[in-house]
């Protein structure tokens, strides 16, 4: 076993609680920007939080000790019980490039409902119903 997966293996619980700490850190910043925010943009920027904490939380759940990525290259040809899950992988790329369109999309909603009301602040836009 080389010097790094020493390391890796001498300090994996508090890497684990790193891991999940920020992911749920992340989250709940988030969801606070989401129920207590006013302003649009921060609403946008909290549900962004949201989504790489979830993303975050995934890539730490898939990950497996002393396993390698699902790539079949020279030597490993036979070793595909000494290999990662490949689809949280694959769920985490896809919710990120969903995640940028939708963030996009609000944030150009935001832009449209700023320039036509002048405002980008939730409880005036309430008061400007029917």
């Amino acid at each position: 076993m080389s010097n790094y997966q020493e390391i890796i293996s001498q300090y994996r619980p508090l890497l684990e609680i790193i891991v999940y700490g920020s992911a749920v850190a992340l989250i709940l910043i988030g969801l606070y920007a989401v129920l207590v925010k006013k302003h649009l943009v921060k609403l946008v920027i909290g549900l962004s939080l949201i989504d790489s904490g979830v993303n975050l939380l995934f890539v730490g759940v898939g990950y497996v000790t002393n396993h390698t990525a699902p790539i079949f290259s020279p030597g490993f040809e036979t070793a595909a019980d000494k290999m990662v899950d490949p689809v949280p992988q694959a769920l985490v790329l896809t919710a990120i490039v969903i995640g940028f369109a939708v963030t996009a999309l609000a944030l150009s909603l935001v832009i449209r409902l700023y320039r036509h009301h002048k405002t980008a602040n939730v409880e005036q836009l309430n008061r400007l119903r029917w």
